[in-house]
């Protein structure tokens, strides 16, 4: 058998490591019912309008998109009040961290930065281009350090990450402090914050800088319509940035990576405020009875601004993970992230939500 080289990046390379699916735990504990609040998913499902338009435009998956995706970028630059040219849609925010990073850094000269135990794309993105990756430590009770991001940049720094809110802590970093940030950061250094879960911050006026967007040079701001708008599957993703950034990375990138039936689907759910206020109201209603059901239980609740919570449990989380697992309750227990003594929990529907806290009872009274 031939051996191929490959890049030594990638021979020591460790993959990304996704929640587990309902299937697999259906498959390995002989369940029939099998509840998931381990991604960070909507706890409605999808639009029933969304879905109505994804069957109308069915029958043209033969046909190539429109590169760029302009219909939903139109749709996008009206929404947010920006200009079109400072709008670039992508295969989920993952695709527009790999081209940030390949656009604009140089292998082996260049380097972008983040904070400890933080969302693993940044890093995996940095070390399959061959850029090198700096982490920053985290503040004390797991704040970010925004501080110390800028202090850790140098000439050399082209890009600086900060997820707000956070995952998989649920903390938000303010208005005021991304733009002191933004404003001490080296003059070729970009402040990219990726706003995941923005949507469930309150009240929203005080985080989110895209607000003054026009007040900043270096600001790109990362969104997805995975988690409020239901939408996960179909991996859809955007950055609002400075139009020259924007520009290049159309230029330089890849055909068609926005399919047809995503781009009908985002237009759709952006327009569907009445399931999108729903979401709002069920995550902001869920995540309250979730902190307050879990403090009972004696457990340590991180507060949160996003639609999970990340908590750490009176006795062991990963016993308690799997006696979850075994209750046909899917959770994320957070070794992967460097914190294994934490378990993160996303908001369900009602039902969900008592049925984990139910579950969680039993398993810490010794039921």
């Amino acid at each position: 058998m031939r051996e191929f080289s490959m890049r030594p990046e990638i021979l020591a390379f460790d993959p990304y490591k996704p929640g587990l699916t309902i299937e697999e735990i259906k498959s390995r504990y002989g369940l029939t019912n099998v509840i998931k609040l381990a991604s960070n998913e909507n706890p409605l499902g999808t639009s029933p309008i969304v879905q109505k338009v994804l069957a109308r435009h069915a029958d043209r998956v033969f046909r190539y998109p429109q590169n760029h995706s302009p219909k939903l970028t139109a749709e996008l630059a009206a929404y947010h009040e920006v200009p079109e040219q400072c709008i670039v849609a992508g295969n989920g925010s993952d695709e527009l961290i790999d081209m940030l990073i390949r656009m604009r850094c140089v292998a082996g000269q260049d380097n972008v930065i983040c904070y400890s135990n933080a969302f693993s794309m940044y890093r995996l993105t940095a070390k399959l281009c061959g850029v090198e990756y700096r982490e920053v430590p985290r503040d004390e009770n797991f704040g970010l350090p925004l501080a110390g991001l800028a202090e850790a940049a140098d000439a050399n720094t082209r890009m600086v990450f900060v997820t707000s809110p956070d995952n998989p802590t649920g903390l938000a970093a303010g208005v005021e402090e991304l733009s002191v940030l933004a404003g001490v950061l080296p003059e070729d250094c970009l402040l990219v914050v990726d706003e995941a879960y923005i949507d469930f911050v309150w009240p929203p006026e005080s985080y989110t800088p895209l607000q003054a967007f026009n007040k900043f040079e270096n600001l790109v701001v990362l969104r997805t319509f995975s988690k409020a708008y239901g939408l996960a599957g179909l991996r859809i993703g955007y950055g609002i940035m400075p139009p020259f950034i924007a520009d290049s990375l159309r230029r330089a990138r890849i055909p068609f990576t926005l399919n047809l039936l995503a781009e009908e689907a985002a237009v759709a759910a952006l327009n569907d405020e009445d399931f999108y206020n729903a979401t709002l109201a069920t995550v902001m209603q869920g995540r309250e009875y979730l902190d307050a059901e879990l403090q009972k239980l004696g457990c340590e609740v991180i507060p949160s601004q996003a639609n999970f919570l990340m908590f750490l449990p009176p006795s062991s989380a990963q016993k308690i993970f799997r006696e979850l697992l075994r209750r046909g309750i899917i959770v994320r227990q957070l070794a992967s992230f460097g914190f294994g003594k934490y378990i993160r929990v996303n908001v369900g529907t009602e039902s969900e939500n008592k049925m984990f806290i139910d579950a969680m009872k039993e398993i810490l009274n010794g039921s």
